[in-house]
Order: C-alpha cells, then sequence, then structure tokens
C-alpha cells in the first residue's frame, strides 16, 4: 500500500529534505502540494515530479486521492492548518516546531485523539549523535543535575550582497 501524501507549503524545508524524501520512502508518494504563492508551488511540483497543484489548503485537505497531509509552513500557522486535518479525518505530519506554544499543542493532541488519527512531528534531530551524546550523559549526571530549560523560536536573516562591481574597483597594474 502506498500512503498519498498531500503538502502545505513548498519552502526550503521541502526542497532537499521532505519534498524528495516522500518520493524516495518506500510506500510513499507525494501526490498533491499547495501554497499560498500558486506560481511557486506549480513550479515546485514541475521540479519534483508532483502531479497535482491546489489553490488552497482546504482543497487539498479534502482531495480524496490524499491519504495524509505534511505541513510545512511557518509555525504560527501549524495548530490551524493541523486541527482542519484531524476535523477531515486525514493523518498528519507538522514540521517542528510542532506549535508556538504547549497550549496550541494540547489543542492539536486533542483534535488527532478526537479524530482517531494519528499526529507526528517531523523532529529528526533527536537521533543525531551530537543529541545522543547530550541525553547519554544527561542520564549518567555527567553533566550534574539539570536546573533549567530553555527553548527559543529563531529564524535566519537571509541578507542578499549586492553583486560587486570590480569594474570600479583599481587593479594591481594601476596602483
Amino acid at each position: 500500500m502506498t500512503i498519498r501524501w498531500g503538502m502545505i507549503g513548498c519552502g526550503d524545508v521541502t526542497e532537499v529534505k521532505s519534498g524528495p524524501g516522500f518520493q524516495k520512502a518506500a510506500g510513499s508518494a507525494l501526490v498533491a502540494v499547495t501554497r499560498r504563492d500558486r506560481a511557486l508551488a506549480e513550479d515546485f511540483a514541475r521540479r519534483h515530479g508532483v502531479a497535482v497543484v491546489h489553490a488552497s489548503a482546504d482543497e487539498l485537505i479534502d482531495d480524496p486521492s490524499v491519504d495524509a497531509v505534511y505541513i510545512a509552513t511557518p509555525p504560527g500557522s501549524h495548530c490551524d492548518l493541523a486541527c482542519r486535518v484531524a476535523a477531515r479525518g486525514k493523518p498528519c505530519l507538522v514540521e517542528k516546531p510542532m506549535a508556538l506554544t504547549h497550549a496550541e499543542c494540547l489543542r492539536m493532541v486533542q483534535a488527532f485523539a478526537d479524530a482517531a488519527v494519528p499526529l507526528w512531528v517531523a523532529y529528526y534531530r533527536r537521533a543525531l549523535p551530537r543529541f545522543l551524546l547530550i541525553r547519554h550523559r544527561l542520564a549518567l549526571e555527567s553533566a550534574g543535575h539539570v536546573h533549567l530549560r530553555e527553548c527559543s523560536l529563531r529564524r535566519q536573516h537571509r541578507t542578499r550582497r549586492a553583486p560587486r562591481n570590480t569594474a570600479s574597483q583599481p587593479t594591481a597594474s594601476a596602483l
């Protein structure tokens, strides 16, 4: 059996990790996508071999050819979108972080429990060697007793550099 995935959001995380992953995983196929900018969604679909581009998240969620939904949008939209997926009775994979607040996470968990369908968070890093080492050290208490845990949500700001105009710069022979 092949799980037919629909993806809401086609940004950077989906280009090399998630989008190709759904196509490469046995028993999995990415069959539909949507994004606020339809032209960008169509470009993603063309480059990744996805047959259907939907005009909206609700259209994708309601698509009978979509078995499960992957949400790869900014975190502020995760709770609302995931609850809409749960209301339609479909399993959902949400990109990390799961939501903006603990209350939103609880709301999502309850929505999927009520719908009796799975909800997963795409947090693969917990199995990376550096995180396994930290887990091991904490279990041994070799790092001492943990008094504080802190989590922060950050987004890297990308800047585009203007091309360097080398024609106006003196060359070594001109000096």
